[in-house]
């Protein structure tokens, strides 16, 4: 499987980490990107392992999350042999506005 960012996820994912590095250093920083790194890596394994998401139902695609580390959750869909990673944001912020940016 290959897998491929949609350019604003793979934004909010730098985001995210440069935020943990400021707050909370490069070690934890790491240790996020590692997490990143698993996730996508178990996802190329089982790609469906991620639950049918229930903000993208009414789209013609189906669109699955995982949730990593507890604070954020990724979107992807999974077609033919690619991952595509749609969405990546902060649990703690209104899925719903973020699920308007996902294509």
């Amino acid at each position: 499987m290959k897998v491929d960012w949609d350019p604003k996820a793979k934004e909010a994912k730098r985001q995210v980490a440069a935020y943990i590095r400021k707050e909370f250093g490069t070690k934890r920083a790491k240790k996020f990107k590692q997490e990143v790194d698993d996730t996508v890596n178990m996802l190329m394994r089982s790609p469906f392992i991620g639950k049918l998401d229930p903000l993208f139902e009414d789209r013609p695609v189906a669109y699955r999350s995982v949730i990593i580390n507890g604070l954020n959750k990724m979107i992807y869909r999974v077609e033919d042999d690619v991952i595509y990673i749609a969405g990546f944001w902060d649990t703690r912020m209104d899925d719903e506005d973020q699920a308007t940016q996902v294509k």
